[in-house]
């Protein structure tokens, strides 16, 4: 009930009581509008609550539809530099934005631009490089799959495949590793299996604030008999207790309890867990053959088995294990007789895993131990992945990848009669370098703030600046307007609410969730500004400005309706034949995953088991490994408030989460004021300032920050093995003090 009252107490600071219920009747709803927040999938039409939302979503949802507007009078008052130094919370109350705005060089200011002149002025800067790969090309997860598609057919049309996305922060790991030993980038569970299945692990992800709406999939487990086991550094408040808000038991009952097994880790000790467990299953099986793995399906649909064995029992060690993982040998044999009393096993995850050191590995462990017992395409079984933002699956399906495959490049061509570039472009983290260098020149971002998004704050920031020219597709204010190139453009678009009214008629968009269920979003309320453009509006003018008649793609009829859009994706994109009458359906439809049918389209023909290194996070005497998380009251790179409310953390962001006992080991007090300082191998140092100590029960050895606050701590060069991604999980710090007399901490 809290969760309500705060929810209700946002949505009205924002906006109408009338807009409120507008909007939240809408939510998630068959003919209303996708949840802008998470990729959470909704259950049937028929099994569909009235509210079909959970706090963050209608936080997020009425933040959009907020009653506040910037108009050029803001920008007048507000100059650049001055913005710059606002905070990511006061720059989103700002409102919506409702013109476009340009700054030009050596101006302090955003001044009104028509559009005309806007989509000319990067039409001619993009003309004007010295190659198409001076361009990159940005997407955030919130934008729907006919502007993302859109997107990436006019940068492969302009001559790049520099598209990096918000994938190449939290997922990548899941997409290499699972394209590698599944032959798919995805999961290949529903909400239905999820729902029937006997043993769920969620690991190294926070369901009550990111993604809500899955303790309500949880909670169907454990009343169908399901087990739940939760791996975390963190205790977290809603893998606990749940109190479900849409069913009487929730509101005056004691809630169910969702994980029968905490298993509090350390960070980075993912891997060893799974290792563990796998070599346990082993032992298991040569103890009493033919009763624990699944032969059949292992020598029917497998390759790998006795190398990964082999590999696992010669270099398999108790001791590292317990110490990469501090748990005991007791704790993780408790979970391998859970794991031998259920038949049907999911293992779902989140960032706490891809954004590690050996993020990869750990999830190709993570096959490992599902191969096993033959969890993976069956009922009530398999890997889940759970994406964390509306869409951020559907964009890459779209083809917003720096590395989509010659097969897909193949049928752009066939469709669109010209040859896109293969060679591969760059993803987040080498668009920064190359800014950073001079290589890349024009940044065009759609959707999200890219510098609060992205590691190594201060080098993003500076790569920024270093572009000729920086433009912006958005419907609030961000601190990416605020860092910004030598001219920069803020390009304001329709949300996801809004009514997206072209010559064709009333338009739609569609999205995939993160079980590949594809479905449309219907806009209901009146756009908050008569100048705004939809997204795909405008792409398809920047298109047809830049490019002329180089392509004989239609972008006129892609602005005037979004069918045509769906038609060329029917024809480009395997899964989505019929794509219009199929997605016209209540509830849209999935796509096909081949690992259901037992297809794995690896090197092998087969899933693949692999082998991994034992690899483990350490960190030197007198220093901490930190994580860097989301506050319950924060979506994505914004924070509503200063509040924490699940953890009890209250006014203030700026806390670095540590055990009592590492506090008293380093000398240091409850409340005291010190500066984060990450220490990199090169000798590099990056310094977040003025973090008051909460004493929390985190793993000894570790910490917790909040970010974007704390992305500055990340180096730009500490990446993910394989993936290129930031690792945000595992970052090695030292606590300076700054005062000797300790404060509130505000928890």
């Amino acid at each position: 009930m809290p969760a309500v009252a705060n929810a209700l107490k946002y949505s009205l600071s924002e906006t109408s009581p009338r807009r409120t219920m507008l909007t939240l009747l809408d939510l998630n709803q068959t003919k209303g509008f996708d949840c802008p927040g998470c990729a959470w999938p909704e259950p049937e039409p028929r099994h569909r609550h009235l509210n079909e939302y959970c706090e963050n979503g209608a936080k997020h949802t009425n933040d959009e539809a907020t009653s506040r507007r910037i108009t050029a009078d803001f920008f007048r008052r507000h100059p650049v530099s001055e913005l710059a130094r606002r905070s990511d919370e006061w720059l989103n109350q700002q409102g919506r934005l409702t013109e476009p705005m340009v700054k030009r060089p050596g101006s302090d200011h955003y001044e009104p631009i028509s559009w005309s002149a806007a989509l000319d002025l990067i039409a001619g800067e993009l003309n004007a490089l010295g190659s198409p790969n001076e361009a990159v090309f940005y997407t955030s997860g919130r934008a729907g799959n006919e502007a993302a598609f859109t997107l990436q057919l006019f940068s492969r049309a302009f001559g790049t495949n520099n598209l990096p996305d918000c994938s190449n922060m939290c997922h990548e790991p899941s997409g290499t590793a699972l394209n590698e030993t599944l032959g798919i980038g995805k999961g290949d569970v529903s909400l239905l299996d999820l729902y029937h299945s006997d043993l769920v692990f969620v690991v190294g992800q926070n369901p009550g604030t990111n993604h809500p709406r899955m303790l309500s999939a949880l909670e169907e487990t454990k009343r169908n008999g399901g087990r739940i086991v939760a791996v975390n550094p963190l205790p977290e408040a809603g893998l606990i207790r749940f109190k479900h808000p849409q069913r009487p038991r929730g509101i005056i009952g004691h809630g169910t309890r969702i994980a029968d097994r905490f298993l509090h880790i350390r960070l980075g000790g993912d891997l060893a867990l799974f290792q563990a467990l796998n070599m346990l299953l082993l032992e298991a099986e040569e103890a009493a053959p033919g009763t624990v793995l699944d032969r059949d399906f292992i020598e029917s649909h497998t390759s790998g088995f006795e190398e990964f064995a082999a590999h696992l029992r010669a270099n398999f060690s108790w001791p590292e294990v317990l110490e990469a993982t501090g748990l005991t040998r007791a704790e993780i044999e408790a979970v391998r007789d859970m794991v031998l009393d259920s038949g049907r096993i999911i293992v779902c995850w989140a960032m706490g895993l891809t954004q590690q050191k050996h993020g990869v590995p750990t999830i190709r462990e993570v096959v490992n131990f599902l191969l096993l017992r033959g969890n993976v395409g069956g009922p009530g079984a398999g890997a889940c992945p759970v994406r964390g933002h509306s869409n951020v699956q559907g964009d890459r399906t779209m083809g917003i990848w720096e590395q989509m495959p010659q097969s897909f490049l193949d049928a752009l061509e066939r469709e669109f009669s010209f040859t896109p570039p293969s060679e591969h472009g760059w993803d987040t983290v080498d668009s920064i370098r190359a800014m950073r260098d001079g290589r890349a020149k024009v940044f065009l971002g759609l959707a999200g703030n890219f510098v609060r998004a992205t590691p190594d704050s201060d080098a993003t920031e500076a790569a920024m600046r270093n572009c000729r020219l920086t433009a912006h597709i958005s419907t609030k204010l961000n601190r990416s307007h605020a860092v910004c190139g030598q001219t920069a453009l803020i390009l304001p678009t329709l949300g996801r609410t809004e009514r997206d009214i072209q010559a064709g008629g009333e338009q739609f968009v569609t999205v995939e969730d993160s079980m590949s269920q594809v479905h449309a979003s219907h806009g209901r309320l009146e756009p908050a500004s008569k100048h705004l453009l939809s997204e795909v509006a405008i792409l398809s003018r920047l298109a047809r400005r830049t490019l002329g008649d180089k392509v004989p793609v239609a972008w006129e009829r892609f602005e005037a309706d979004y069918g045509t859009i769906r038609d060329h994706i029917s024809r480009v994109v395997p899964g989505f034949e019929d794509f219009n009458s199929r997605v016209a359906k209540p509830g849209g439809f999935g796509l096909p995953n081949p690992v259901n049918e037992g297809v794995f389209h690896t090197s092998t023909g087969r899933a693949r088991f692999t082998s991994n290194d034992f690899e483990m996070l350490r960190a030197p005497e007198g220093h901490l490994l930190l994580q860097t998380l989301r506050s319950h009251d924060q979506w994505n790179t914004v924070p509503y408030t200063k509040n924490d409310r699940y953890r009890g953390i209250h006014g203030s962001r700026h806390v670095v989460l540590v055990d009592p006992r590492d506090i008293e080991a380093l000398g240091l007090s409850e409340g005291a004021l010190v500066d984060l300082v990450s220490v990199w191998h090169d000798g590099t140092e990056h310094r977040a300032e003025g973090f008051r100590v909460v004493g929390y029960p985190t793993v000894r050895g570790c910490a917790a920050a909040y970010y974007p606050e704390t992305n500055v701590l990340v180096p730009l060069d500490s990446v993910a093995d394989h993936s290129n991604t930031p690792t945000s999980k595992g970052i090695v710090v030292r606590l300076e003090a700054r005062s000797a007399q300790p404060a509130p901490a505000g928890a």
